[in-house]
């Protein structure tokens, strides 16, 4: 399992050129516990660092995709839609006045 964790962070690292994916590859094919022993000495740290930020973009992602499927609206924009409601005489002053309440509490 682990193997597979670095086979993915090698090719999801960018800094590291193709000759150099290549290498580690080989060498973790010719010799799997000892590359990958040696994968996490020496790039262990940024292994962490690629995954939290993989993680932040796809948490990023979900968050957008989540607020656009929703179609919130801010309370502003509920208060000046229920204020349009009242005006044109579809929303008596209690019923505006206890969803502007609902909104802000």
């Amino acid at each position: 399992m682990l193997l597979f964790n670095v086979f993915g962070d090698l090719f999801r690292d960018r800094s590291l050129s193709g000759i150099a994916k290549a290498a580690w590859i080989l060498f973790l094919i010719v010799t799997p516990y000892l590359g990958v022993f040696v994968y996490l000495i020496a790039r262990g740290g940024s292994m962490a660092e690629r995954q939290m930020a993989q993680a932040e973009k796809q948490e990023a992602a979900v968050r957008q995709y989540i607020q656009g499927a929703a179609g919130t609206t801010s309370v502003a924009d509920e208060i000046t839609r229920l204020a349009q409601l009242k005006d044109q005489g579809l929303l008596t002053e209690a019923e505006f006045t206890a969803q502007k309440a609902k909104l802000l509490a």
